[in-house]
């Protein structure tokens, strides 16, 4: 059994930035993926990020350039820094570990994007 525990979000003007936490109960190096979803009211759950266990990355364009994913190793720990944060950013954020073939998620984080 995974724990996944997210952190770090609020309320943040447009333009402004956030960085968000998950953190792992057990050592990151058992996963064989971490991923970042988001889901904003009304709308389907989302793709943001991810880093598989050698350290590749990728995103969707909507928020490529603008979104980074990083790890911890020696605290079992994820990030998403998120820059030029726009509205349409606003949603619950969630984490996601792949283990083996079982995905694990967090309870999520609200990101609220607005002046």
């Amino acid at each position: 059994q995974v724990q996944l525990v997210e952190s770090g979000g609020g309320l943040v003007q447009p333009g402004g930035s956030l960085r968000l936490s998950c953190a792992a109960s057990v050592s990151i190096f058992s996963i064989n993926a971490m991923r970042w979803y988001r889901q904003a009211p009304g709308k389907q759950r989302e793709f943001v990020a991810v880093m598989a266990s050698g350290g590749s990355t990728n995103y969707p364009n909507s928020v490529k350039g603008r979104f980074t994913i990083s790890r911890d190793n020696a605290k079992n720990t994820v990030y998403l820094q998120m820059n030029s944060l726009k509205p349409e950013d606003t949603a619950v954020y969630y984490c996601n570990a792949l283990v083996r073939t079982k995905d694990y998620w967090g309870q999520g984080t609200q990101v609220t994007v607005s002046s």
